[in-house]
């Protein structure tokens, strides 16, 4: 079983289309959250509703090697 991984990360409203390409390439299940706000990352419109200016957290079980580079663009230093 994997365990389940926590990232930080900034987006802006220009980058929310390549996040949820490389979210959706994914076999395995992606939430994103803000406070107790959470959203599932392979949807568009529920991405584009989150609050841009708040540090946003994803949590997924699985790997993709692709996924993981695109996060590593957005993520920061928290």
């Amino acid at each position: 079983m994997n365990q389940t991984v926590e990232r930080k990360i900034k987006l802006r409203p220009d980058e929310v289309k390549r996040f949820v390409a490389a979210a959706s390439q994914c076999d395995f299940d992606i939430d994103i959250s803000y406070n107790r706000y959470v959203v599932d990352a392979k949807s568009i419109v529920g991405v584009l509703g989150l609050d841009f200016n708040q540090m946003l957290t994803i949590r997924y079980c699985g790997y993709n090697e692709a996924f993981e580079a695109c996060l590593k663009s957005f993520s920061c230093a928290c």
